[in-house]
């Protein structure tokens, strides 16, 4: 009996002793689940603890087994040790609060901005300013226009676009270049065609800091955002640099299919009045000619290419083009014509079925038909973006006049399908309307 007690003592104490033990180290070891939670921090790197923070860590558990008082009781921690403790601690948590903040804060993206193009001489002030009017008032993105104009008229697009209201001059930046010309003869190049109108041929000569550009003719109006024509930079593939709409969308009535005397791009040739670049790509590209097997870049192609064809050539700078593309047509983009909506589109009768779907997206007023009756369908649009006062209400001051003057249009027949003229006029203002009126007016 004596040793059986004695067995039944000394088996109590050393369960005490166990349970005493485990008591202890429980209370002077930090919870696993907050070890698990630092660990899973550090490794999606969001608060990552450095090497001597790990190190003092373990140091400090090491120190809390030692003294068990300086988490559960018993001898308390020496102040030095806890003071820098609390230090070293409080400067990891808010390095790791940095760390965070620094991840989640992201950077606002540039603003795109896109770049247009216009050649202005002679006469061309109030045509050139009208068009640029009409790329303003329902473009989204900020607009950068490049005006190549005769010496007597930068001073006059100056002194008019200072004029602009501040809400509209906010808008778009403009820059004002000579008309100049980086090869051969510059009276023989201005005689081109119209007045000027081979500068385009240089823009990408010129322009060595732009990317991307739209050139039009003084002669085009947007009847809806340039934004939408832009935006088809982004459908080119790894070969095109260019796009331009067909030059006539009829083959037996098309000038070059019928008259031409040099190699044109496709069944009617390109119309340049509207031309989208790539200017990066038609820097880099050399392009596939008549003249050397090689290849010839942009720069280097253009006077050989006057000097073979000069006397074959029609249309200037549009010819010249259309004998580029049709070497390399893998490189030319071709939009529909209601991008490049010209009199040639209905003075016969409708053949450019794009606007009789979505209507017209830019009307290209050639053959002089804002200035004269021949096609008074073009000349109301004209006359209606013309006189519109900045910052009117567009419904009332530029929608229903060309609405109510298309009336008078219906004996010709470009006149009779107004709705060619005004769908898309009328679907851009209702946007620009819901954009501008209907989104800021919200209940509370």
């Amino acid at each position: 009996m004596r040793i059986h007690r004695k067995v039944v003592v000394i088996a109590v104490c050393f369960g005490v002793f166990l349970l005493l033990y485990f008591l202890g180290g429980n209370a002077a070891d930090d919870p696993p689940s907050k070890e698990v939670a630092e660990e899973e921090e550090g490794k999606d790197g969001t608060a990552s603890r450095s090497p001597p923070e790990r190190a003092h860590d373990v140091a400090a558990k090491f120190a809390k087994k030692s003294h068990p008082g300086g988490a559960g009781g018993g001898a308390p921690e020496p102040p030095g040790v806890r003071k820098e403790r609390r230090a070293i601690n409080a400067g990891a948590k808010s390095k790791r609060r940095s760390i965070v903040g620094r991840r989640v804060t992201r950077r606002k993206r540039a603003e795109e901005v896109m770049h247009l193009a216009v050649v202005a001489c002679g006469n061309r002030l109030d045509e050139t300013l009208t068009m640029v009017k009409s790329a303003l008032l329902f473009s989204l993105k900020r607009i950068t226009f490049h005006i190549f104009a005769e010496d007597p008229l930068a001073p006059q697009f100056e002194e008019r676009l200072k004029l602009w209201p501040p809400s509209v001059s906010a808008k778009f930046q403009y820059r004002i270049y000579p008309i100049t010309f980086s090869v051969g003869d510059a009276d023989e190049w201005k005689k081109l065609f119209k007045p000027c109108a081979a500068q385009r041929l240089f823009l990408p000569v010129i322009l060595k800091d732009v990317d991307s550009l739209l050139y039009v003719d003084t002669d085009v109006l947007f009847l809806r955002p340039m934004d939408d024509v832009w935006s088809l930079l982004k459908t080119f593939n790894g070969t095109q640099l260019a796009a331009m709409a067909p030059e006539h969308e009829v083959p037996k009535i098309g000038w070059y299919s019928r008259f031409a005397r040099h190699p044109f791009y496709g069944v009617t040739g390109v119309n340049s009045g509207v031309m989208l670049m790539n200017l990066t790509r038609i820097r880099s590209t050399m392009f596939k000619n008549s003249m050397i097997p090689s290849g010839l870049s942009w720069e280097d192609i253009l006077h050989p290419l006057y000097q073979k064809y000069k006397n074959h050539i029609t249309w200037g700078d549009q010819d010249l083009l259309n004998i580029i593309f049709h070497y390399n047509p893998e490189c030319l983009f071709i939009f529909p014509c209601q991008w490049n909506y010209r009199p040639d589109h209905c003075m016969y009768g409708s053949n450019c079925k794009g606007a009789e779907e979505e209507g017209v997206s830019i009307l290209h007023g050639n053959r002089g038909v804002y200035h004269d009756d021949k096609q008074p369908a073009f000349k109301v649009v004209y006359d209606a973006i013309h006189d519109f006062p900045f910052e009117d209400n567009m419904f009332q001051s530029l929608f229903y006049p060309i609405q109510t003057k298309f009336l008078d249009t219906v004996n010709t027949l470009c006149g009779r399908i107004p709705q060619v003229f005004l769908k898309q006029i009328e679907k851009t203002m209702r946007k620009v309307f819901e954009d501008r009126v209907v989104r800021h007016v919200r209940p509370h």
